[in-house]
């Protein structure tokens, strides 16, 4: 029984991968059509959100800025995603939460684009760092109590140890914090082609494999959905990119990504999973810190596919090694997973 019961949801998750892969090429020639024709071209980046120069990210990716290619191809993400949820997989209890954090931040990240599209361009085009961060957490801890007060979950699981409980209000700030983290996190992260993609790939993935074997069924959808997005967004992506997915893809996948981690019980193992986006923006933070108050670089770029880029690496040598690691790191996380009492 419990054989015929998982053979079940693993095809109709299948259908569900099926469905938002052929939704988003359907989608995504529209999104072309409109992107060239209003000219939806990503400036480039000259500046932090400190204000301080770029000089060596500016000159390892002044080629790409030569041509002209849009971004905001997030949105293609997000209405399939939206569309093969709200009509074929929606649940208050498993699929509600993670759609709202994906068009939560999926907002965001549109105002952000928006910006720097239609902006002037100068220095950091975009919403600034510190409203992207009031807005982004604000969604994580609406989000946040609804988990706590209405689905009632208070407790956070320790793999190998057992569920702590750190109460309603402990939980609201986890998740928020999961929420933020995870969403800048992939924001970061999404600096080369096919970078974040083929990253969210293997996280979704994971987590799609975790909640199926926990029963929550609707949220194996949910993830195994964001996956066919992802194959048809890397079908398009892949070096040189047709598009860039930009805040609206990366924040959406970020948030939807720490709220999936909530409802699994497996926060403590997104640290696991989402290594390559730990190093990332651990990479960034460590360069910022050391900038600020020892006055000199760690890296020659941050994150750190920038310094591996000056280092020498080609972009599709970073990108294709990462996303070994990050399939490394899912299997991981997963093996950890079932052995830890999670699954």
């Amino acid at each position: 029984m419990w054989k015929a019961e998982i053979n079940n949801e693993l095809f109709y998750g299948l259908i569900l991968t099926l469905a938002g892969f052929l939704l988003s090429m359907f989608l995504t020639p529209i999104y072309t059509h409109f992107a060239y024709k209003y000219k939806f071209w990503k400036k480039q980046k000259k500046a932090t959100a400190q204000g301080d120069a770029l000089p060596v990210m500016t000159k390892l990716h002044a080629h790409k800025f030569k041509r002209k290619f849009p971004t905001m191809a997030g949105i293609v993400g997000v209405l399939a995603v939206a569309a093969v949820t709200l009509f074929c997989n929606f649940d208050r209890g498993q699929t509600w939460l993670p759609l709202a954090g994906f068009l939560g931040g999926a907002i965001i990240g549109l105002v952000d684009d928006m910006i720097n599209v239609f902006g002037d361009g100068h220095g950091a085009a975009g919403l600034r760092a510190p409203v992207k961060f009031c807005l982004i957490s604000v969604v994580g801890l609406a989000l946040g109590w609804f988990f706590a007060f209405k689905l009632g979950w208070t407790s956070v699981m320790i793999p190998f140890l057992g569920p702590v409980e750190i109460g309603m209000a402990g939980m609201i700030l986890l998740f928020a914090f999961a929420v933020v983290a995870t969403s800048n996190a992939v924001n970061i992260s999404d600096g080369l082609d096919g970078l974040a993609g083929g990253l969210m790939m293997m996280a979704y993935g994971a987590y799609g494999v975790i909640a199926l074997f926990q029963g929550q069924w609707m949220l194996f959808g949910f993830c195994l959905t964001v996956v066919g997005w992802l194959l048809s967004y890397v079908w398009f992506n892949v070096p040189p990119a047709r598009f860039m997915m930009g805040d609206t893809g990366s924040f959406a996948l970020g948030a939807g990504l720490g709220v999936v981690a909530m409802m699994t019980n497996a926060f403590l193992l997104l640290p696991v999973i989402g290594v390559l986006l730990v190093v990332e923006a651990g990479s960034s933070l460590i360069q910022m810190f050391s900038k600020k108050v020892f006055h000199r670089k760690v890296f020659i770029s941050a994150p750190i596919h920038h310094h591996l880029e000056a280092k020498g690496w080609g972009e599709a040598k970073i990108v294709m090694r990462f996303w070994v690691l990050a399939g490394i790191a899912a299997i991981l996380g997963m093996f950890l997973a079932s052995a830890g009492g999670i699954v």
